[in-house]
């Protein structure tokens, strides 16, 4: 219980700075979200258009900064992110809520598939030390996870979409259909979602193969994984309930980032497949100057990845009790 509440308070401590960082980098930055908006009216504008420009963009240049930041505060605390610049007069909560289920679908399985397909690979490829898996792996995923997302998606697209002409090269699912829980739309989005999926896949495996083979390479030469042996136990369950289970806490944070990051899209896969996840949407964001979505955007990237390392240190404290003995 006091591990929980200490992670807590320190779960709170980080996401009220993160909060006021999000509250001060956009007002140190040069111009405005109603400045940007005047700018699509050739600056005319008037002084009381201006004002309300302002106010509806959450931006009160007339108060002062700790009123600003209360009522920054108040806002975040209620929704009320404001109105979107991107997406001209659209609430930035409506925004985003239109964004999510693209990411979610497309970059949160891709990572929870390569997780689970990585973490089996490198169980396999340890516990056969010294064969042609192991041997194999090693160097052909170092080459794959250096390898940058959006070189791999654009040689999907010319060799799969352009030569062979097999998938889309670009966006969600076909124009023709109206999105609806219907067969000919759910094929089409999974269609379409194939190539950046596996462009995803490719990159990100590899880490989880060469941390998980690693780690479980020095599992297996611990003192209670030989006494398993000694008594004669199966090979199976050695690998599998000493050798595995212990091996895989350590990846528990890594893959709880993971998937807090899964909020923040794969910004270059989803870019070059102009797919409308979030990421594409930071992007687009971030060239509009539309401040209200960015702070959005990234108070959502923070809070889930601070809830996913916190379950993951709560999970890893069950697993494990030494590590709520050291804490």
């Amino acid at each position: 219980m006091r591990f929980a509440l200490r992670r807590l308070g320190f779960f709170a401590v980080t996401l009220w700075a993160c909060l006021t960082l999000n509250f001060l980098l956009p007002r140190f930055m040069p111009g405005s979200p109603a400045i940007a908006m005047m700018a699509k009216y050739h600056g005319r504008v008037s002084g009381r258009a201006l004002q309300a420009l302002e106010n509806a963009f959450g931006v009160d240049t007339h108060a002062s900064l700790i009123v600003q930041y209360f009522r920054y505060l108040g806002d975040m605390a209620t929704g009320n992110f404001g109105i979107s610049l991107t997406v001209t007069g659209v609430p930035v909560s409506q925004v985003i809520t239109s964004a999510i289920p693209w990411t979610l679908g497309l970059v949160g399985i891709t990572t929870v598939l390569a997780f689970v397909l990585g973490t089996l690979i490198g169980i396999v490829g340890a516990w056969r030390r010294g064969g042609w898996l192991d041997g194999v792996l090693p160097p052909v995923f170092v080459i794959t996870s250096s390898i940058p997302f959006f070189w791999i998606a654009m040689m999907l697209i010319l060799l799969f979409a352009n030569q062979l002409n097999w998938f889309p090269p670009a966006g969600a699912y076909a124009n023709t259909l109206t999105p609806a829980l219907s067969w000919p739309f759910i094929s089409s989005v999974v269609h379409y979602a194939l190539l950046p999926a596996v462009a995803i896949l490719i990159t990100s495996i590899g880490g989880w193969i060469l941390t998980m083979r690693n780690t479980m390479v020095t599992v297996l030469a611990e003192d209670y994984v030989r006494m398993a042996r000694a008594k004669g136990l199966a090979g199976r369950r050695i690998m599998l309930d000493y050798a595995a289970r212990n091996a895989m806490l350590p990846n528990l944070s890594g893959f709880a980032m993971s998937l807090g990051f899964v909020v923040s899209g794969a910004i270059l896969v989803e870019y070059v497949f102009s797919y409308p996840g979030v990421g594409f949407m930071l992007l687009q964001a971030v060239q509009n100057e539309d401040y209200a979505l960015m702070q959005a955007l990234f108070l959502l990237i923070t809070v889930a990845v601070l809830v996913a390392i916190l379950i993951a240190d709560i999970a890893t404290a069950l697993f494990d009790p030494r590590t709520r003995a050291a804490a």
